[in-house]
């Protein structure tokens, strides 16, 4: 090999550093799952993820089954330090690094069943401190390992380990665990165990084992197995055995030595002859309940041997998903009396039965409980069942038969009225589409469940003693019926519009009427009633109103609890289930995030509000206007533009002829009626008649009289005041106005003065300024200030002042008529 040169150092330098900063960025090539509720549960299952996803390092419980990872590296949870649970089921995880739970301080749930771990290590356990719950199941380890995994568990109180290819468990594999509430042993493959490698753990509550080749080929294995974890007041769980005859049954003398009294079987098949066998085993055993879940029966039933034996302290049979092979060669069980007449509970749960004989039943001396559910009965093979309703179950207090195929209810009622001690009775998932009017029944029912059948209406056949009464998932659409001992209600799953009268049921204290079609409810809908403690009505068709709105938020108080009317109802269903259905633009939304505005809730207010402001605007602006004379122009300009168009119709008449000539007088006085005087006394002598001694008499052009136009003597009856004043106006070469106070102050010279201003001060007139006359002494500001091309005329223009002197009078005749003149000096 060559030697490294110089050159060759700062290439591996690189090379390593390149390499370095991709292996210090995971998270760059890893997912994200952001599927967070509010509760910081983080549900990324079936996500298809390959690596541990990224999530809030805030999330509680992450959920990471079901998808393809194999390797969980030491960064992939770090940081998750508030984590509570973990689910690593049903992956392909095959490697998992020794520190890869050590930042997970808070952890109490860890599942990494169904996964590829052939070997376990002690130290994924080591900083866990605070877990619970731990499955390590269906993985291909064979054994647990060493030193001990579980040792720093202190606090672990449900483990489940094991898997088809365990092989071993040797004593000190389970040294640091204390006690336990649930040991699950899957070992259907075992072949070594040290004897007392389960014995250490204590106390000892329910343990699980899957024993299914040491039952059948190592019986001193089995037998250990079962002597090491059986106490007296531990349920055990035997699964997965296939037991033939005494030599398969032998394992169980070890639990009937350590006096056991819970014992089920799961996924169990069994002889005629294993079944002698065991009740012998059995035999003084204080057993108290014996469940078999998922059991083959390949016999005859012919268990006759066996009744010499004692069994009387059975107290619960519990027999689920029952197969006989041939059952047609099955015998009766008449001959089971030894063992039948003892217990008080009895479940025969989806087995395939069709009917139990009236013989049958009265061999059940005992039973107070008895649970036929998910079988073939009928009306008539119930009859059997129960004698034609003879009460020859004296003393049955409970009776489920739910899911069969019943569809009379009178039949019903006639088979249990002479059950004088039945309280409870199951019914539901059964044909009955219809209530009979009456019916009669035991005086002692309080529990009534009738739910998931096909009931359309609800009549007084229901007994008026129920305490319990279930009409969920039904077809209802209204309930009223009188049942003044009801304390719970559940009426889930139907069409109801509107919750029942509270008056029908005084006694009820819970009521559960979610997913109907509940639009809205009240206060006034939950006073009436009296006792109601507990309401679950979330999943309905909510009508988000103003005050279904407020009413259901002013009862949340935090943390999911609501509380109504004063605190007397609670909805424990939480907030969560009550969304809004309409209006459309707040469907789906939680109604305790809605948030309607004024106008949604107070449109009576919020109308009458906005009329008013709007008056009030209005009258505001029509103040304003009229300060700043608005309407004035307003006005004005409509009756100039009207004006305007009447002129323009005048001129097109005079340029055809139709009439006379334009100019007519030599001035339009405008004046107060309060000056009339003055103007007929001395302005129109003075104008209008010759003056043969004047001055100026040299000059017949100036000595000439002037012609006035007077409103009074000259505007033309009948004719709008508008068209007077600017055919007036049109007709005049100057416009004289005669100023004072009762000028200003009247309503006369001021609306002539409107007119006369526009025409004075539009820019096609072609007149010139006009003369102004101050009868007494006044200044611009006694001008309306709208008359704002007057006032500023006031400013530039020189206006005549009557004289107070006699003297000085001449003088004001002879400015006057030069003023009215100025266009004929000018000619």
């Amino acid at each position: 090999m060559g030697h490294l040169t110089n050159l060759d150092l700062p290439v591996l330098f690189i090379l390593f550093s390149l390499c370095w900063g991709q292996s210090s960025n995971p998270d760059s090539e890893r997912p994200s799952c952001h599927r967070c509720d509010q509760r910081l549960t983080c549900n990324c299952s079936n996500g298809k993820f390959n690596r541990v996803p990224i999530v809030t390092d805030r999330a509680l419980t992450l959920d990471l089954s079901f998808n393809n990872i194999s390797v969980v590296t030491e960064d992939d949870l770090t940081g998750h330090m508030q984590l509570r649970a973990l689910s690593l089921q049903g992956n392909r995880l095959a490697v998992i690094h020794p520190s890869a739970f050590d930042s997970l301080w808070s952890l109490e749930e860890l599942d990494l069943s169904d996964n590829l771990l052939t070997a376990l290590s002690h130290k994924w356990f080591s900083k866990l401190g605070a877990l619970q719950n731990l499955n390590l199941l269906n993985n291909p380890y064979s054994c647990l390992g060493s030193p001990p995994l579980f040792q720093s568990l202190v606090r672990l109180r449900r483990l489940q380990f094991g898997g088809p290819a365990l092989e071993e468990i040797k004593r000190g594999d389970l040294a640091g665990v204390m006690q336990l509430e649930e040991l699950t042993v899957h070992a259907n493959n075992l072949t070594r165990y040290e004897s007392g490698a389960l014995a250490d753990v204590w106390p000892l509550g329910r343990v699980t084992l899957s024993l299914h080749r040491p039952f059948l080929k190592d019986i001193t294995l089995a037998s250990a197995v079962l002597g090491d974890v059986t106490y007296p007041e531990t349920p055990i769980v035997v699964e997965d055995l296939h037991v033939t005859g005494r030599r398969t049954i032998q394992p169980f003398t070890a639990t009937a030595k350590r006096r056991v009294r819970y014992l089920t079987f799961r996924n169990l098949s069994v002889s005629d002859e294993a079944i002698v066998d065991f009740l012998v085993v059995m035999d003084g055993v204080p057993l108290i309940s014996l469940s078999f879940d998922g059991i083959t029966l390949t016999g005859e039933g012919r268990w006759e041997p066996a009744n010499w034996t004692d069994h009387k302290s059975i107290d619960n049979l519990f027999i689920q998903n029952a197969v006989v092979l041939d059952v047609f060669k099955f015998t009766s069980l008449l001959q089971l009396g030894f063992l039948l007449q003892y217990p008080r509970k009895v479940s025969v749960i989806n087995s395939q039965a069709y009917v139990m004989p009236c013989r049958t039943s009265g061999l059940l001396a005992s039973l107070q409980y008895l649970d036929l559910s998910d079988n073939l009965l009928t009306d008539l093979t119930l009859g059997e069942t129960l004698c034609d309703g003879k009460g020859t179950l004296k003393d049955l207090r409970v009776l489920n038969i739910s899911g069969n195929a019943l569809k009379s209810l009178s039949t019903l009622s006639h088979l249990v009225l002479k059950l004088s001690k039945l309280t409870h009775l199951d019914v539901s998932r059964s044909g009955y589409s219809s209530m009979p009017q009456s019916c009669s029944w035991p005086s002692t029912l309080q529990y009534f469940n009738i739910s998931r059948a096909k009931l359309t209406t609800i009549t007084p056949c229901l007994p008026t003693t129920l305490e319990v009464l279930d009409l969920s998932h039904n077809d209802l659409n209204s309930f009223s019926l009188v049942l003044p001992a009801l304390r719970e209600l559940h009426l889930s799953g139907n069409k109801l519009l509107r919750l029942p009268p509270g008056w029908l049921f005084p006694s009820l204290q819970t009521l559960r009427i979610q997913s109907n079609t509940l639009n809205m409810f009240a206060p006034s809908d939950l006073k009436l009633y009296k006792r109601l403690q507990s309401l679950q009505a979330g999943q309905n068709k909510f009508v988000c109103s103003c005050d279904f709105v407020a009413f259901l938020q002013s009862g949340i108080k935090g943390g999911g609890e609501v509380r109504l009317t004063d605190g007397d109802v609670n909805l424990t269903d939480g907030e969560d289930s009550y969304t809004c259905d309409s209006p459309f633009y707040h469907n789906g939304k939680p109604v305790g995030t809605v948030r309607l505005s004024v106008v949604e809730c107070h449109r009576v207010l919020f109308v009458s509000v906005s009329c008013g402001v709007v008056l009030l605007v209005a009258v505001l602006v029509c103040v304003l206007l009229w300060r700043l004379h608005v309407f004035w122009y307003l006005k004005m300009t409509w009756a100039w533009l009207k004006a305007k168009r009447s002129s323009r119709r005048r001129r097109r008449n005079r340029d055809n002829g139709d009439s006379e000539g334009l100019l007519s007088f030599d001035a339009f006085v405008s004046y107060s009626e309060r000056d009339a005087s003055w103007v007929e006394n001395y302005l129109v002598p003075e104008l209008e008649e010759p003056r043969e001694n004047d001055e100026d008499s040299v000059n017949p052009r100036r000595n000439r009289s002037l012609t006035l136009c007077l409103h009074k003597r000259d505007f033309l009856p009948g004719h709008w005041i508008v068209d007077n004043i600017m055919s007036a106006m049109e007709r005049s070469r100057r416009t004289v106005f005669v100023l004072s106070e009762n000028f200003v102050q009247s309503d006369w010279c001021r609306y002539e003065l409107d007119f006369s201003h526009f025409w004075l001060f539009d820019g096609n007139s072609g007149r010139d300024a006009a003369i102004l006359i101050l009868l007494e002494p006044l200044s611009k500001d006694d001008i309306p200030k709208r008359f704002c091309k007057l006032r500023k005329l006031m400013s530039s223009t020189t206006y005549l002042e009557w004289p107070q002197e006699e003297e000085k009078s001449a003088e004001f005749w002879r400015s006057l008529r030069n003023a009215l003149r100025g266009d004929e000096e000018d000619d």
